[in-house]
């Protein structure tokens, strides 16, 4: 913003890319939110991340209790300093603060609005549906991780969030019950990487609350800007869309029904006494 201007943005937005993934990921959707007025912060997670897999290979325990807490320590950052927290809007509860995440990052916003991660969930889960679920078995990790103390990986300041694609099979379904802020989940209908019965639609399943929309024909990676050489992933190459599916014209359709969303979330808590 050009020095001298202190309108205040609408609010946040945290975005959280996927596994392995960059902070330039969902650089449209993240332009898209800015144009509607949002101050938006892409983190790239570290050890997590194109150049750095050193969290992931330290098994699913740590994965999953380190990501939710990158977002906030982003969060401490931009709402602890005067030059950013006093130019987004808040109200009564305080600053309008959201979170939109892909796959691993679906599960990063989940966490911090209060789903709890059950390793034992996972290793069920696996156990049982391998064959039906490969890709996601596969990259399960430690047949027996360490255990670690999940209560603090909800953040209260995230008041609504987005996931895409996410994980979802690693979650308590009774914490997923108790969350209240509002949510939009989406599911690509041919989503091999996860798979949308063990995930994202499961986890919609059992968040009362929460706005569910599947995207026909496409797979795990629809939600990504379509790269400008091949990136290959467990699922082939990052670029590869089905046969008939419009990935520019779906995102088109993303980038306004996610700040409308947004929009719509903040307005309905403003209007609360």
């Amino acid at each position: 913003m050009p020095a001298g201007i202190t309108s205040p943005f609408k609010g946040l937005i945290v975005i959280s890319h996927g596994l392995g993934g960059s902070e330039l990921a969902h650089e449209s959707l993240a332009e898209a939110l800015a144009r509607r007025g949002y101050l938006v912060a892409a983190l790239r997670h570290p050890g997590d991340n194109w150049q750095d897999h050193s969290l992931i290979e330290r098994g699913p325990a740590a994965y999953l209790d380190e990501r939710a807490r990158h977002v906030s320590r982003v969060l401490d950052a931009l709402l602890g300093d005067p030059q950013w927290s006093e130019r987004v809007a808040g109200d009564a509860r305080g600053p309008r603060v959201g979170a939109l995440g892909h796959s691993a990052g679906g599960y990063t916003v989940l966490a911090l609005a209060g789903g709890r991660f059950d390793l034992a969930r996972l290793r069920a889960h696996c156990d049982a549906h391998r064959a039906e679920d490969p890709i996601f078995c596969r990259r399960r990790g430690p047949a027996e991780p360490p255990l670690v103390d999940t209560s603090s990986l909800a953040d209260p300041r995230v008041r609504a969030i987005v996931a895409l694609a996410p994980i979802g099979a690693v979650f308590d379904p009774g914490s997923l019950e108790r969350i209240t802020v509002p949510a939009a989940i989406y599911v690509a209908e041919k989503d091999r990487f996860l798979v949308p019965r063990f995930h994202g639609e499961w986890v919609a399943a059992h968040m009362p609350g929460a706005a569910l929309h599947v995207v026909p024909n496409a797979w795990h990676f629809a939600f990504v800007d379509t790269p400008s050489e091949p990136i290959p992933s467990d699922d082939g190459d990052l670029r590869d869309d089905p046969p008939g599916f419009d990935r520019p014209a779906f995102l088109r359709q993303l980038q306004s029904e996610v700040p409308d969303f947004f929009d719509a979330a903040f307005a309905a808590a403003a209007a609360k006494p």
